[in-house]
């Protein structure tokens, strides 16, 4: 199943596989209808959240509060949702 996005009036929200204490923040393609993305930060204290949205906001180019987590807070797939950007711009910026 390729990564999904979806669009509505609130932004854009897909699933992301997150993989807490790699090497380097990085994107590391697709997980089935998720994007994996790695962070450096551990999952202690929503250390891994954080470090997330922060790259997010980094690689998509918008405001880090533009971006939200909608599920999986405890998990390492969650459901983000983005604010102001379209589908296309989260398809080129995260996916090569």
């Amino acid at each position: 199943m390729p990564f999904r996005l979806e669009e509505n009036e609130e932004g854009c929200i897909f699933k992301v596989r997150v993989v807490p204490r790699a090497s380097a923040n990085r994107v590391s393609g697709a997980y089935g209808d998720a994007i994996k993305i790695c962070v450096t930060a551990s999952p202690v204290q929503g250390a891994a959240n954080k470090a997330l949205l922060k790259f997010l906001a980094h690689q998509l180019g918008v405001r880090s509060y533009d971006i939200e987590i909608l599920a999986g807070h405890s998990s390492r797939t969650k459901r983000i949702r983005v604010s102001g950007i379209t589908t296309e711009k989260i398809r080129s910026s995260l996916l090569p």
